[in-house]
């Protein structure tokens, strides 16, 4: 395997890592500011990110833009 590989495929992993780590941070907050929302009602899958923001939005009663807003004066 050549050393390019190598480096891409660490800064691939080094990414992913960051990308999540941010997110259950991110997560955590949420829960803090809206205590009914559960790891469930968090959980993002490929495709599913309308099923997400429906649970979302059912459990806060607030619409997707200002959950939007909100979690961005987080």
């Amino acid at each position: 395997m050549s050393t390019q590989i190598i480096q891409h495929l660490n800064t691939t992993i080094m990414n992913e890592t960051t990308i999540k780590g941010g997110w259950n941070e991110l997560k955590g907050k949420i829960k803090q500011a809206y205590g009914d929302l559960t790891d469930d009602d968090l959980t993002y899958a490929e495709g599913q990110e309308d099923e997400m923001w429906g649970k979302i939005q059912q459990k806060t009663g607030k619409t997707k833009d200002e959950i939007n807003k909100a979690v961005a004066d987080i």
